[in-house]
This record gives structure tokens, C-alpha cells and sequence, in this order.
């Protein structure tokens, strides 16, 4: 079984040189692959000098994460493909455990490991935690973070199960669901495109997975800020994409309208907290969604005609942000159980 970790790289060379090492070491015969999107911080200079042995493609200029690893991936053969952020320190073990997972699971088409915090000892990172869900209004959590909040790690965590999405900081994937899915769709640019492959990959008939027998730890925003205004018009705008895009027989117009009420919610309180510019950026994406919508129809068709499998397991029918600033729910094992079921 060939195993490539690619790790697609811009302006990151600060990241590649105290994180690269331990990817080296704790990868044993993997193929190790940086492809670099355009960077004019030295990145591929320096790799070239420090680490000759690492393959490197150069892509030339920004593509974004879809569209980086789309063309860094279509020159990497591998059975599995591991999908790493430059911001990611590995551990001893992390290869062979996510390895193991995928081979007792041959309907797993894509798996995460636990994605604990490099910045804060002990919490889970933003990105992943311990694997993803998504709620009815297509607001994306985590088994350890609900929107903002992260949880201490404690062990509650520590088992294998199947989850919505895996994070694209940290994805083993198989190379032929990967590819048969056409990989990312290259217009969300960077942010939700995970969500959106895995969304896709479950209505083709694959699961996705985690397991905590894998962990790393991830910096976080390595590349975009989590306070960056760039980073909220990306999420607003790639979560209504993404879900009008794949919601089974869910799509309609009432269902537009409340999902813009809970963003304009969002955006009021990004201003009451003085973030006038990511009021600005949540106004923007709505904008952008809008001139876009005909296109995401016509994806939407295609990919109602194409489904194998409507199996939305997993889909928290509740809301997230019901839940969170009305409820005061914090932790995921808060949630109502019942809610996550099969959504038709």
C-alpha cells in the first residue's frame, strides 16, 4: 500500500521548518511531497537546499486549497494520499494508526485522527477536533468544539467512529474515491471544501471515519488568520454554497430565508463586538452566494442525478446555533442523541 502525506504549502516556510522534521521522521516509507502554490517567501529554495530528499511540484501561483491539491494530486501517484497542513506537528504512531483504520474499514473512503492544539496544551484545535458534523443549517462542529468554544482533551474522545466530515488539515484519503469524486471543488477556493468532498463521497456510498489511535497537533490559521475577515467571507459564503449544493431534497427558498436571518444574526453581533469588517464580509458572501446561485442549481442537479446513496447519518437535524446561544450548550455531549439520524 503506497502512502503519499502531501503537504501544499504557500508562503510557509517558517511552518515547513519546524514542522517538516517531525513528518519525516514519524512517516516511514510514505512519500513525503510539498507542492507549493506560489510562494515568494523562499519556501521552495529552501526546501530544496534543506530537504532534497522531500518531492516537491510547484504549481506556480495561488490556487487556493481546492484548487492546489486538486493539481498537486493529480501528480502524486498512491494507493492513499494524506493530506497535511504545514502548521501540523506529528506523532510517533500517527501514520500506522490512521493506516490500521483505513484497513479494517475498506468502506471509509476518508479519516481524520485527533487534531489537539498546539497553541493551547490539552484543547482540542478549531479544525477538526475529534471529528465533524453538520447541523440542518449547514453550520459546521466538531466532537469537541462548537463554534468557538474548544474542549479540554480528557479522554472522552478516545475511540474510532464514523463521522460527516473529516478536516482537510489532517485527511487520509484512498485515491481512487478521491479521484473518482473529482476531487475538490475548485471555486470554494480555500474553507468548507472538505465538507463538501465528504458530503459527496456519502452520496456515491462511502463512510468517513476517525480514530483517535492518530494524533497530531495543529496550530491553526497557519495560512488565514482564524481573525481574518478573508477567512469569514470564505466560511459564509462556502457554507451556503456547500449545502444548497448537496442537501438531499431539502433545498428550498424557506429554507434560504432562514439560513440568511441566522447569518444576519451573526453578522449584527460581529458588529455589536466592534467587527464592523466581518459584518461587512458576512454581507459580501451573501452577495457573491447570490450572483453564483444558478451555477450551484446546476451542480445541485447533477448530483442528485449521479447519487448512489441519500444516507445523510450523521446530520444533526437541530440548530447548532439554537443550541449554543440560546441553550448555552457548550460540549458535544450536550447535544440531543436523537438529532443525529438519517435526514432524507
Amino acid at each position: 500500500m503506497q502512502v503519499a502525506v502531501v503537504i501544499l504549502n504557500w508562503n510557509g516556510r517558517s511552518w515547513l521548518e519546524r514542522f517538516l522534521p517531525s513528518v519525516i521522521q514519524h512517516s516511514g516509507a510514505a512519500t513525503i511531497v510539498v507542492a507549493d502554490n506560489g510562494s515568494n517567501d523562499g519556501s521552495v529554495d529552501w526546501l530544496a537546499r534543506a530537504h532534497p530528499a522531500v518531492m516537491s511540484i510547484e504549481l506556480g501561483s495561488n490556487h487556493g486549497f481546492a484548487g492546489g491539491y486538486n493539481a498537486a494530486l493529480s501528480r502524486v501517484k498512491a494507493d492513499r494520499y494524506i493530506l497535511l497542513n504545514s502548521d501540523v506537528e506529528v506523532t510517533a504512531g500517527w501514520l500506522d494508526g490512521l493506516t490500521d483504520y483505513m484497513d479494517r474499514h475498506p468502506e471509509v473512503a476518508a479519516c481524520q485522527p485527533k487534531v489537539l492544539s498546539h497553541r493551547v496544551q490539552g484543547r482540542f484545535e478549531h479544525a477538526g477536533a475529534a471529528g465533524g458534523f453538520i447541523d440542518r443549517n449547514g453550520y459546521p462542529f466538531c466532537r469537541g468544539r462548537i463554534f468557538e468554544i474548544t474542549e479540554e482533551d480528557h479522554g472522552q474522545y478516545d475511540d474510532e467512529r464514523e463521522v460527516f466530515w473529516a478536516t482537510g488539515a489532517c485527511l487520509m484519503i484512498r485515491a481512487d474515491a478521491f479521484h473518482a469524486a473529482h476531487g475538490f471543488d475548485a471555486a470554494l477556493f480555500a474553507h468548507m471544501e472538505e465538507i463538501d468532498l465528504c458530503w459527496r463521497l456519502r452520496r456515491m456510498g462511502w463512510r468517513i471515519g476517525y480514530t483517535s489511535r492518530a494524533t497530531v497537533y495543529h496550530v491553526g490559521g497557519g495560512s488565514l488568520g482564524y481573525g481574518s475577515p478573508r477567512k469569514t467571507y470564505l466560511n459564509f459564503r462556502n457554507s451556503l454554497i456547500v449545502l444548497t449544493k448537496n442537501l438531499h431534497n431539502g433545498w428550498s427558498w424557506w429554507w434560504l430565508f432562514r439560513r440568511l436571518v441566522l447569518d444576519g444574526f451573526a453578522g449584527w453581533k460581529f458588529l455589536l463586538e466592534g467587527h464592523g469588517d466581518h459584518s461587512w464580509q458576512v454581507a459580501r458572501a451573501h452577495w457573491h452566494f447570490f450572483r453564483r446561485l444558478p451555477g450551484v442549481v446546476r451542480q445541485r442537479r447533477e448530483l442528485m442525478d449521479s447519487e448512489r446513496s441519500p444516507d445523510l447519518t450523521g446530520m444533526y437535524h437541530r440548530s447548532i446555533a439554537y443550541d449554543r446561544f440560546i441553550l448555552g450548550w457548550k460540549r458535544f455531549s450536550q447535544l440531543d442523541d436523537a438529532a443525529f439520524r438519517q435526514v432524507r
